[in-house]
């Protein structure tokens, strides 16, 4: 079964859903704002995805950042802690396969392999 990561109102999430029912796709979801990820699931993430794929330059949360925070988006290691604490900057959705392997952004090419 797929885990889907996201947030629940946001507009390409309601698109996701609606493509992976659509298409009788099992998915369980996480809702960052229910279940905020933790570091190590974010590590988890990016043992097999780059971090510049996972990071949301597009949005609010990450507009609203100081220079100096937009800076530790740069390297892991002082990326994680902040994805953490703001989870609304991690593209979504974040879909984990039964194989392991992750993708991000709604690409329904992708996501449907899984089927």
């Amino acid at each position: 079964m797929l885990k889907v990561y996201g947030i629940k109102n946001c507009d390409t999430m309601k698109k996701t859903f609606r493509l992976l029912e659509e298409n009788d796709v099992a998915y369980e979801f996480i809702d960052y704002k229910k279940n905020p990820p933790s570091e190590e699931l974010i590590n988890g993430f990016l043992d097999s995805i780059a971090l510049e794929k996972v990071v949301n330059k597009r949005g609010t949360t990450f507009r609203k950042l100081s220079e100096e925070e937009k800076v530790h988006l740069e390297d892991a290691k002082t990326a994680v802690p902040l994805l953490a604490s703001h989870s609304s900057m991690i593209k979504r959705p974040l879909i984990v396969y039964p194989s392991g392997m992750i993708s991000v952004g709604l690409d329904p090419e992708v996501i449907l392999q899984s089927k």
